[in-house]
């Protein structure tokens, strides 16, 4: 028994793997683009713990030096 392929159907499926195709695409980008984000911002964390670091490290030695 040979099945025919009914070329109607067989163009939608096509269509709508283009389209998920082009959608996903789309979604790497924009997943590219969230993790250069993220990345940026964990820059910045490590810069605002070094410098509330150095900010909590003057205080303390200013303190331990005036409490004796």
């Amino acid at each position: 028994m040979m099945s025919e392929i009914d070329l109607v159907k067989y163009g939608v499926l096509w269509n709508k793997v283009e389209s998920m195709e082009n959608k996903i695409d789309k979604m790497e980008v924009q997943l590219d683009k969230l993790v250069d984000l993220a990345s940026q911002g964990k820059g910045g964390f490590w810069m605002g713990m070094v410098f509330i670091s150095a900010i909590s490290s003057v205080i303390g030695f200013f303190t331990h030096y005036w409490s004796k």
